[in-house]
Protein backbone atom coordinates (compact mmCIF):
# COMPACT_ATOMS: atom_id res chain seq x y z
CA UNK A 1 0.00 0.00 0.00
CA UNK A 2 1.23 3.44 -0.84
CA UNK A 3 -0.17 6.77 0.41
CA UNK A 4 0.60 9.90 -1.59
CA UNK A 5 0.57 12.62 1.11
CA UNK A 6 0.61 15.49 -1.39
CA UNK A 7 -2.72 14.25 -2.78
CA UNK A 8 -4.34 13.44 0.58
CA UNK A 9 -6.81 16.06 1.85
CA UNK A 10 -7.32 14.30 5.20
CA UNK A 11 -10.99 13.36 4.83
CA UNK A 12 -10.43 10.17 6.87
CA UNK A 13 -12.55 7.85 4.70
CA UNK A 14 -9.63 5.47 4.27
CA UNK A 15 -9.15 5.32 8.03
CA UNK A 16 -12.86 4.72 8.64
CA UNK A 17 -13.19 1.90 6.10
CA UNK A 18 -9.97 0.02 6.86
CA UNK A 19 -10.90 -3.25 8.61
CA UNK A 20 -7.33 -3.77 9.85
CA UNK A 21 -6.85 -0.29 11.34
CA UNK A 22 -3.78 0.03 9.12
CA UNK A 23 -4.16 3.76 8.53
CA UNK A 24 -4.49 6.83 10.73
CA UNK A 25 -4.37 10.57 10.21
CA UNK A 26 -1.05 12.07 11.30
CA UNK A 27 -0.40 15.43 12.98
CA UNK A 28 -0.63 17.15 9.58
CA UNK A 29 -4.05 15.59 8.97
CA UNK A 30 -2.74 13.26 6.26
CA UNK A 31 -3.32 9.51 6.05
CA UNK A 32 -0.34 7.36 6.90
CA UNK A 33 0.31 3.65 7.22
CA UNK A 34 0.84 2.72 10.88
CA UNK A 35 0.30 -1.07 10.89
CA UNK A 36 1.28 -2.44 7.45
CA UNK A 37 1.35 -6.03 8.76
CA UNK A 38 -2.42 -5.80 9.44
CA UNK A 39 -3.28 -4.97 5.81
CA UNK A 40 -5.41 -7.72 4.21
CA UNK A 41 -5.15 -6.08 0.79
CA UNK A 42 -8.93 -5.57 0.54
CA UNK A 43 -8.62 -2.25 -1.29
CA UNK A 44 -11.35 -0.47 0.72
CA UNK A 45 -9.02 2.48 1.38
CA UNK A 46 -8.16 2.88 -2.29
CA UNK A 47 -11.80 2.49 -3.33
CA UNK A 48 -13.11 5.14 -0.92
CA UNK A 49 -10.36 7.74 -1.37
CA UNK A 50 -11.91 10.62 -3.35
CA UNK A 51 -8.46 12.09 -4.03
CA UNK A 52 -6.81 8.93 -5.46
CA UNK A 53 -4.14 9.32 -2.77
CA UNK A 54 -3.85 5.58 -2.02
CA UNK A 55 -2.63 2.73 -4.19
CA UNK A 56 -2.97 -0.88 -3.05
CA UNK A 57 -0.47 -3.17 -4.69
CA UNK A 58 -1.20 -6.89 -5.05
CA UNK A 59 0.56 -9.17 -2.62
CA UNK A 60 2.23 -12.29 -3.98
CA UNK A 61 1.69 -15.66 -2.30
CA UNK A 62 4.33 -18.35 -1.85
CA UNK A 63 3.26 -20.02 -5.11
CA UNK A 64 3.58 -16.76 -7.07
CA UNK A 65 -0.15 -16.00 -7.29
CA UNK A 66 -1.38 -12.44 -6.72
CA UNK A 67 -3.58 -12.00 -3.66
CA UNK A 68 -6.15 -9.23 -3.91
CA UNK A 69 -7.69 -9.77 -0.47
CA UNK A 70 -7.18 -12.22 2.32
CA UNK A 71 -9.19 -13.15 5.38
CA UNK A 72 -8.37 -15.35 8.30
CA UNK A 73 -10.42 -18.53 8.63
CA UNK A 74 -13.78 -17.67 10.18
CA UNK A 75 -13.71 -14.01 9.14
CA UNK A 76 -16.29 -12.63 6.79
CA UNK A 77 -15.53 -9.98 4.25
CA UNK A 78 -17.93 -7.40 2.89
CA UNK A 79 -18.11 -3.75 1.98
CA UNK A 80 -17.74 -1.73 5.14
CA UNK A 81 -18.22 -4.72 7.46
CA UNK A 82 -15.75 -7.40 8.46
CA UNK A 83 -15.25 -9.40 11.58
CA UNK A 84 -14.39 -7.05 14.43
CA UNK A 85 -15.39 -3.89 12.54
CA UNK A 86 -18.46 -1.74 13.09
CA UNK A 87 -17.74 0.71 10.28
CA UNK A 88 -20.67 1.54 8.05
CA UNK A 89 -20.91 4.19 5.32
CA UNK A 90 -23.25 6.20 7.55
CA UNK A 91 -20.80 6.13 10.48
CA UNK A 92 -17.92 7.13 8.23
CA UNK A 93 -19.83 10.19 7.07
CA UNK A 94 -21.24 11.14 10.47
CA UNK A 95 -18.26 10.30 12.66
CA UNK A 96 -15.44 10.56 10.12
Amino acid sequence: MCVYPDWCKGCGLCVAFCPGKVLQLNALGKAEVVQPEECINCGFCELHCPDFAIAVRPKVSENGMHIRASCEPGETGGAGKTSGSDVTPQKAVVEG
